[in-house]
């Protein structure tokens, strides 16, 4: 039985979808101003495991990512590079999917745009007026009145009066409340605006993953998720406007991914230390980055060092160094019985423990190693394809990455090949320095029975 940690509730729960055999699964996605950096590569990855182990648990999941395509910081970022929204977000929607293929993430289910969602927007704004929940201000903006709904903070645990209490922000004349928060927001000049009841506008942030997540999964749910950072205020106001609106519950679990830390600290760009994907992407491969991710549990906080990547890399390079020179027989599926698949089951129906799954993985390669039994490399790549790992050759994996000033692949055979010739004519000093010479450069030689294999360090 899959047990999974739900926020809302504060502890692990027994799984039960309100659909036997379905599951319906909503994720906040990117506001795509800019490319995505290593913290949205954690929950990206994060919610990528989730889905491929309720999808290999049996489960039809529908998934749906969605992109906030209309926002202050797209705005303000298309007007510096002058060029129009439509233009930004367009050139940020391919650089992120790019991205995600680089990570070896399958794609949603649906990924919603929040413009194409702007009518039912609208019209939820006007269930919740109808419901003493929401209400037009004088400036043209559209407040939800957050003590209307009596419940507010029961994901985060943050009661009103105590964020009253910690309140700090200028008093607008306009709320009727400090904590109520925009629903609507009045035209500004020069910004994208559509008609409504309440004059020229845009919707605010967070009536759009109301909006967009009922619109795909039904106005009740199984499991929303995103990082732990969007907890509040942005999934407690969903709850508010969409428990406000429709009068029942939302959702069933919440998930909430944890945070990564650069050296310690939180990734900020006033501190210096952040990194988009594409930043790291060119010093490590793609599924180097995505197995650093997947092998800490998913709540867990993930501190990123370029030590701590290429000590993934070496990790992962073990366990496709396992496979090399293996001739694996075709698979017929995961015998769930076998005794390494069922710990690996067992970790991931304990709240999708990735990092647990892992150590059966090297469990397994070291099986491998000693037994070369092509079974049970069959196996460990088939429970490596559940984490989205050791899906390409073992070759191309290890001879992959050749970076600025590293040498290439033809180069690497040339040496190789000189080495061999001077070992031929017992002009051991000169093998010696080209092995020297080639392991100073990233490379390492691996002779055998069969010839000389290397991959890279």
């Amino acid at each position: 039985m899959l047990n999974v940690y739900n926020t809302l509730t504060r502890q692990k729960e027994e799984f039960h979808p309100i659909e036997p055999g379905k599951v319906r699964m909503y994720v906040c996605g990117m506001t795509v101003y800019d490319l995505c950096h290593i913290g949205h590569a954690r929950m990206l990855a994060a919610f990528d495991v989730i889905y491929r182990w309720l999808k290999a648990s049996g489960y039809d999941v529908n998934y749906v990512r969605n992109i906030t395509d209309i926002e202050d910081k797209i705005i303000k970022r298309a007007l510096e590079r002058g060029i129009t929204p439509d233009q930004l977000v367009a050139e940020t929607i391919a650089d992120m999917h790019q991205d995600a293929a680089a990570l070896n993430l399958l794609p949603p289910t649906h990924e919603p745009r929040a413009t194409h969602h702007v009518g039912g927007m609208i019209a939820l704004i006007e269930q919740l007026i109808a419901n003493g929940k929401a209400y037009p201000a004088p400036n043209g903006d559209v407040y939800y009145a957050v003590r209307e709904f009596e419940s507010y903070g029961k994901l985060s645990g943050r009661t009103l009066d105590k964020l009253r209490a910690g309140e700090r922000v200028e008093i607008d004349p306009n709320k009727r409340d400090p904590l109520d928060f925009v629903l609507w927001k009045a035209a500004k000049p020069g910004e994208p605006s559509w008609d409504s009841p309440w004059g020229a506008g845009r919707p605010g942030w967070h009536i759009e993953c109301s909006v967009m997540s009922c619109h795909h999964l039904g106005e009740h749910f199984d499991i929303h998720g995103g990082g732990e950072d969007l907890q509040f205020p942005h999934h407690e106001n969903e709850i508010a406007q969409s428990e406000g609106a429709h009068g029942h519950k939302y959702v069933n679990y919440w998930l909430h991914n944890g945070f990564i830390n650069v050296d310690g600290e939180k990734m900020s760009k006033s501190l210096g230390n952040f990194f988009t994907i594409r930043d790291v992407l060119q010093h490590f491969d793609g599924e180097v980055v995505r197995f650093f991710i997947v092998r800490s549990h998913y709540r867990s906080p993930v501190n990123y060092t370029d030590s701590i990547l290429n000590d993934a890399k070496q990790g992962l390079t073990r366990l496709y160094t396992a496979l090399r020179g293996l001739a694996l027989p075709h698979s017929t599926g995961i015998d769930w019985s076998n005794p390494y698949a069922a710990r690996f089951k067992a970790a991931m129906d304990d709240d999708f423990s990735s990092s647990e799954a892992v150590a059966v993985l090297f469990e397994l390669a070291g099986e491998v190693n000693k037994s070369r039994d092509v079974q049970l490399a069959r196996l460990m790549k088939d429970l490596g394809g559940v984490l989205g790992l050791l899906q390409r050759e073992p070759e191309e994996f290890l001879k992959a990455g050749a970076g600025e000033g590293e040498l290439t692949a033809e180069q690497i055979e040339a040496l190789i090949q000189a080495r061999r010739d001077a070992r031929a004519n017992k002009n051991w000093a000169e093998s010696d320095r080209i092995r020297d010479e080639l392991i100073a450069k990233g490379v390492v030689l691996e002779d055998n029975a069969q010839g000389t294999s290397w991959r890279r360090a």
